[in-house]
């Protein structure tokens, strides 16, 4: 049985999906594992390239003292890259053009929940 956690993150996931579906993305893939190094919460297409999501829902109770962007450390980069070429590799997408974005959810005691869609978090220096 899934904790508290898990189906609250698996609650931010199908907002991401919906979010990223209403922004003309095609999910490929949800939940992508590879053992011993971590998962991928979603994989889409869009203009002929792949891109991976890492989404990360948090009440906005505690964003003062676990912000949401310091959540994907540098080990978390490190471990998504990895992933990401294994996915493509595997599916056989050598030489397809990829990156991986971040989509952050807060979500506030109303149950009202704002999404940030942050870009290509592997190389730019968002947070």
């Amino acid at each position: 049985m899934p904790s508290q956690k898990r189906k609250f993150g698996d609650i931010g996931e199908t907002m991401a999906a919906d979010f990223l579906l209403k922004n003309g993305y095609k999910i490929l893939e949800r939940n992508y594992r590879v053992k011993n190094i971590g998962e991928i919460d979603l994989i889409g297409e869009k203009d002929n390239k792949i891109t991976f999501f890492e989404v990360k829902t948090r009440d906005k109770k505690y964003e003062t003292c676990f912000p949401i962007e310091t959540s994907i450390n540098k080990k978390k980069r490190q471990n998504l890259k990895k992933i990401c070429q294994l996915y493509l590799a595997e599916h056989g997408y050598p030489d397809k053009e990829w990156q991986v974005d971040a989509i952050f959810i807060r979500v506030d005691s109303g149950g009202r929940s704002e999404i940030e869609h942050f870009e290509n978090v592997l190389w730019e220096s968002y947070y």
